[in-house]
This record gives structure tokens, sequence and C-alpha cells, in this order.
């Protein structure tokens, strides 16, 4: 399963936020950000969004339907293992 750790974050919009991808066997992936004008980016936390298998986000899962902001790291690691744990993305297209 997935975690926080696994995560490679690179600098984005002109240094103003870091993001990470990633994308999981069941064709569901994730965009973790944190920057000035995230949710929670001020604080030090990270915003997530789920993607689906095309890496658009979808706001059509059990996680949520919206993206989630102000999480830790092991607020992130749970949303990770909870979309890694989503049935398969083409089935539920």
């Amino acid at each position: 399963m997935a975690t926080f750790a696994d995560l490679e974050f690179r600098q984005q919009r002109g240094g103003l936020a870091v993001q990470a991808r990633i994308k999981f066997a069941n064709g569901y992936g994730a965009s973790i950000v944190k920057g000035l004008y995230t949710y929670g980016g001020p604080e030090g936390l990270y915003e997530l969004a789920v993607l689906d298998a095309d890496g658009k986000l979808t706001y059509d899962t059990p996680i949520t339907d919206d993206v989630l902001g102000h999480l830790s790291p092991d607020d992130v690691t749970k949303a990770l293992q909870d979309i890694e744990a989503l049935p398969s993305a083409k089935e539920s297209a």
C-alpha cells in the first residue's frame, strides 16, 4: 500500500507549490499539492485530488466529491490507501 513516503514532490507554478502524482494498479491516481493557494498549504498541509484512469480529476468516488484539503502526511497516506483499495476505475466508468 502506498504511503506519503512514496511520493516525489516537484516544484510547480513558478515555485509557489510542490506537487506529487501517483497512479495505482486499479487505474485511479492522486495529485497531492502544497502551496500558497492550496487548501492548507499556508499552514504546511496538503491538498489531494482523486484522478481517474485518464489522469483527470474525478469527483465520482466514495473518497470525496471535491478535493481533500488541510491534510497531514498521515492523512495523505490514509487517502492514498483508500484510493488504492477502490475497485477498478474502468469498472466504475
